[in-house]
């Protein structure tokens, strides 16, 4: 566990230096067009994506709550869920209670979020409250809280947020040089020069941010299946938790491709074919393979 933990961290660092160096790139480009020097260009974009980074580390988990328009969890509204976690903090080892979040949507689903165990989040629909089981409830904390404890989380919060800047300055990037594309005739031949990078970080930005999804690897789901199972002694609970995931009709409204990789199981429902197996750019491994990883522990 401690290696995995060291790994996550390794990632992490690699993570954040490759998305300075992007938005460094789209930036600098963005800055030549409005007609600056390369030298100011440079210290704009540097500066600009050193700060985007920090401000990406630092508040990865409060972006990430407003993006899902999560709400604290209150003793009234939420008790059972309340006592389920403070039920696993013993057996989790962790010395810090993470906070409690829940989203008001009908899917059943959950996730986990912040930069360390001491910064926190654990964040549950109201679908998946309505719709499982007390062993149910409790399987899917515990998941929650294996990666928290193996610092699955920072690499997912980061990798969250960063994903979604680079595509959201890749579309600011392309619509930028279309509009001068189409302003200015005087300079075709740097027009076009901006418009084929435009469109190379268009075309390239999704892929790169699956890239960088899929640096949280689909093992780490299974290595949280099985920490959730050393918590709870208690694999039923998971597995059946996991079917009723997995068989539920509703599409997580809050949910969008930056944050899918974060949620236990996949939260969009669109072409679901009955295939066992994930697909090589799945950010999920199948129901059925980790179901089976969960068996083989009984």
């Amino acid at each position: 566990m401690f290696d995995d933990v060291r790994r996550n961290k390794r990632k992490t660092f690699f993570i954040v230096f490759g998305f300075i160096l992007i938005i460094t790139l789209i930036l600098y480009y963005i800055c030549i067009a409005f007609n600056l020097s390369a030298p100011v260009a440079i210290i704009i974009s540097l500066g600009f994506s050193i700060l985007a980074s920090w401000a990406s580390y630092y508040n990865s988990d409060k972006i990430i709550l407003s993006v899902t328009d999560a709400r604290p969890a209150t003793e009234e509204e939420d008790k059972k869920i309340i006592n389920i976690l403070d039920g696993l903090m013993i057996s989790s080892g962790l010395s810090h209670r993470p906070k409690l979040y829940v989203v008001e949507d009908p899917q059943p689903n959950a996730f986990a979020t912040g930069r360390n165990p001491e910064h926190s989040i654990i964040c549950v629909t109201t679908g998946l409250l309505e719709k499982l089981e007390y062993y149910e409830l409790e399987g899917v904390i515990a998941h929650e809280m294996a990666h928290i404890k193996n610092y699955d989380i920072l690499l997912s919060a980061v990798v969250t947020v960063m994903v979604g800047f680079i595509v959201m300055l890749s579309d600011i990037f392309t619509r930028t040089f279309f509009y001068r594309s189409r302003k200015d005739n005087d300079r075709d031949k740097g027009n076009v020069f901006f418009m084929i990078i435009g469109l190379i970080f268009l075309i390239l930005a999704p892929i790169l941010g699956k890239i960088m999804q899929m640096a949280v690897s689909r093992r780490r789901e299974f290595l949280a299946d099985s920490t959730a199972v050393e918590f709870t002694r208690n694999p039923d609970g998971l597995i059946s938790a996991l079917r009723k995931l997995d068989e539920d009709p509703n599409e997580l409204k809050v949910a969008n491709k930056a944050t899918e990789n974060m949620y236990i199981v996949n939260p969009f429902r669109k072409n679901t074919d009955g295939k066992k197996k994930a697909s090589l750019f799945s950010t999920h491994p199948s129901i059925d393979d980790r179901i089976e990883a969960l068996q083989n522990i009984k």
